[in-house]
């Protein structure tokens, strides 16, 4: 897991060939503006999710792992936390190929962090990460999800 501002997504491109497709995109695509929804940026290997979402509590969040993508997370609305847990140390659920995700649900996350707008948090596929959790309503939010 990566937590940090925008301005220094740059320095994570060596990560992944495809981040530098994520990085030029948001240098010409204002997140606020985009409809909710999925925009394919490289076919099924780089797009982001709009999503307008319930905020939900510590107790209501749900752990997720992924195998095949990665998220990069940006808030856009407000502030919004996320519960980690190393996927290590979760045990053996059944996992969705299709939709590429596995939940966790009734575990607590070991930690968690907190990104505001002007931020973005990276899960890898190692990363245990339960989203959402937010005290406002509602959350806009992006969502890329980059083939490792």
């Amino acid at each position: 897991m990566i937590i940090d501002t925008l301005q220094n997504l740059e320095k994570y491109l060596g990560l992944n060939p495809l981040f530098e497709v994520v990085a030029e995109y948001l240098k010409n695509h204002q997140l606020d503006s985009l409809e909710t929804g999925k925009h394919p940026i490289v076919g099924e290997d780089v797009f982001v999710n709009i999503q307008q979402v319930k905020g939900k509590t510590v107790e209501e969040a749900v752990l997720e792992t992924h195998k095949v993508m990665a998220d990069i997370q940006i808030p856009i609305s407000g502030d919004e936390t996320f519960g980690y847990t190393p996927l290590s140390d979760l045990p053996e659920v059944e996992f969705d190929e299709k939709k590429d995700i596995a939940k966790y649900p009734g575990i607590a996350s070991q930690s968690y962090v907190t990104c505001r707008p002007g931020m973005f948090v990276i899960f890898f596929p190692q990363d245990g990460h339960a989203p959402c959790i937010s005290d406002q309503p509602e959350l806009k939010k992006a969502i890329f999800k980059v083939k490792c």
